[in-house]
């Protein structure tokens, strides 16, 4: 039986795409207590990686809040790979965003609310969280958009 996430989920018309494994000598989540903390989460739709390039230069902020969008979707891919059932998911409490830019661009914050709006879309209260916004001059692979989350699991 599908649980009420899955059916929010469902009703967005939101699909997720596989839970990305890890490319280095890190895992992909870490649940310590009650709060899971998700690794840094690039644009990978099943195993294909997208937007790579440069904020500001390769992609516009739309494109970029895009990117970030997608970046969220592999981080609830990582919350239901660690807990299994997205029911259990208590809270997002933090994402963490980085934004591969050129020298100048302000607009980090807008790129980010492409994963915290979707957050707050499929957890609602829930889903409301700190976060930080930060431009880089680089990002693994080249990719426009990086974030990583900690949720609380229910007990």
């Amino acid at each position: 039986m599908a649980g009420r996430i899955d059916a929010r989920l469902k009703e967005l018309k939101i699909e997720l795409p596989n839970a990305a494994a890890p490319a280095a000598n890190y895992v992909p989540f870490v649940q310590s207590g009650r709060m899971l903390f998700i690794a840094g989460q690039i644009p990978f739709w099943n195993g294909e990686l997208k937007y790579v390039g440069k904020v500001g230069k390769d992609y516009d902020v739309e494109q970029a809040k895009a990117a970030a969008h997608l970046v969220g979707l592999n981080l609830i891919a990582q919350a239901r790979a660690a807990v299994g059932d997205l029911d259990r998911i208590a809270r997002c409490v933090k994402l963490g965003g980085f934004v591969n830019c050129v020298d100048g661009f302000e607009q980090q914050p807008f790129v980010i609310n492409g994963a915290s709006d979707l957050m707050v879309q499929v957890f609602g209260e829930k889903g409301k969280h700190a976060r930080f916004a930060v431009g880089v001059n680089a990002l693994p692979r080249n990719v426009a958009v990086e974030i990583d989350a900690i949720f609380e699991v229910a007990g």
